[in-house]
């Protein structure tokens, strides 16, 4: 039976070496987080870390990923839920990592060649850790 990540990494066609290149550095990064596809609109994402969640808007809680990976249009798109003091780490680290789009929780690059590895690979390692040591507050609900 084929496994479905691999089906996923492999239906990104020219955009599958580079997503092997990131899920192999969110891997190094934070060894501890399990990975999965989940949902994400139509398509599906490579979760890292499914953790309870329940949006403002919703009833009932969901898992989310603290870490994810996409591959869009033109573009990756790595995901990092992790908020500590008030602030969203991607969008507080954004000048540190490189040639990329930052949203709060969104990082946007075209490849990784225009990335900081060392920077993001930290910023992946330290949203794990301050998620485990229970000071992440995207998680709070």
């Amino acid at each position: 039976m084929p496994d479905a990540i691999e089906e996923w990494f492999a239906a990104a066609g020219p955009r599958e070496a580079e997503l092997r290149r990131v899920d192999a550095l969110v891997r190094d990064a934070a060894p501890g987080l399990d990975r999965e596809l989940v949902t994400a609109g139509a398509g599906q994402m490579l979760g890292y870390g499914l953790l309870p969640y329940r949006p403002r808007s919703a009833r009932e809680t969901t898992r989310w990923p603290l870490v994810a990976l996409a591959a869009q249009k033109r573009h990756l798109s790595l995901y990092v839920c992790a908020v500590v003091d008030g602030e969203y780490l991607p969008e507080a680290r954004a000048e540190r990592l490189g040639r990329v789009s930052c949203g709060k929780s969104c990082i946007r690059f075209s490849s990784l060649d225009r990335v900081d590895a060392g920077e993001l690979a930290a910023l992946v390692r330290d949203a794990a850790a301050v998620t485990t040591s229970g000071g992440n507050a995207f998680f709070v609900s």
